[in-house]
């Protein structure tokens, strides 16, 4: 269990993708993008958009059950990106690194870059924008949903 929370909001996570993309035009031409599902979808297309390219395979790769981790299953595979040359890996967290060194394993000459990365997965990523500690559970914005905070001035109002 996650000894804290994170939360990542949609300007940050545009912000985040938009400077991984920019790092990323120094590394490219690239053919095509691969995200990984379904963290990498919503920063692919981020991604895609800022360095024009058009070709998004997708790889779906299961391997959390809420917060508990399982043993890493793909699911479907990218067979658009061959063994990943010309490529760019594109997912949202690199966490335990297990998702990224199957993904690896499978595109071997992709480039590999994500918008988070935590200790023990950071080896295993090329390009990262922010690291995050260990223990720490990110919340991105498809996971959450704002909610109406009441004002501090109506709670001392209540209670007189």
């Amino acid at each position: 269990m996650a000894k804290s929370y994170a939360t990542v909001t949609w300007d940050q996570l545009h912000r985040d993708a938009r400077q991984l993309a920019s790092t990323l035009m120094n590394r490219g031409p690239f053919k095509g993008i691969v995200a990984i599902t379904r963290g990498g979808m919503i920063p692919a297309a981020i991604i895609a958009r800022e360095l024009d390219c058009r070709l998004i395979e997708t790889i779906s790769v299961v391997t959390y059950d809420e917060e508990k981790m399982g043993e890493a299953n793909v699911i479907k595979n990218a067979e658009a990106a061959g063994d990943g040359e010309g490529f760019v890996i594109i997912d949202d967290l690199v966490d335990s690194g297990v998702t990224a060194q199957l993904v690896r394993k499978l595109l071997p000459k992709a480039v590999f870059a994500c918008l988070y990365a935590k200790p023990a997965g950071r080896p295993i990523t090329d390009l990262f924008v922010v690291e995050v500690p260990q223990d720490t559970w990110v919340l991105f914005p498809w996971d959450t949903a704002p909610l109406f905070i009441p004002p501090l001035a109506s709670k001392s109002v209540e209670k007189a």
